[in-house]
């Protein structure tokens, strides 16, 4: 089990990792076509830039709606956040790297 969830971490960080910059290249291709300056402020060349922006989310106050389910509203970001990644979990990344091997875990019925 140990195994398991640092292979899932080995293949998962650097997943989101390239997630990050690739949101940063989107955001400065978008300043460049519109003329503007992009998110280059914060370190070398805009690489804190996500991390900035994720500190930024994470302590932005929450406004929940009254009469929405508080349990739900909550929720509701990771449980899109782990359908999203559990997408990634049947790609190969290398021989025998694949968070879910189905081959595997199929009865055979012969």
């Amino acid at each position: 089990m140990l195994f398991f969830l640092l292979e899932s971490f080995i293949i998962l960080l650097p997943l989101l990792g390239s997630i990050v910059f690739m949101t940063l290249a989107e955001r400065k291709v978008m300043a460049s076509m519109q003329l503007r300056v992009g998110p280059n402020v914060v370190g070398f060349y805009g690489i804190l830039q996500p991390f900035a922006d994720g500190l930024k989310l994470l302590f932005k106050e929450a406004v929940t709606p009254s009469h929405a389910n508080k349990v739900i509203f909550l929720i509701s970001p990771f449980i899109t956040l782990s359908l999203a990644i559990m997408g990634w979990a049947v790609i190969p990344f290398a021989k025998g790297t694949a968070l879910a091997d189905l081959q595997k875990s199929k009865k055979k019925t012969h």
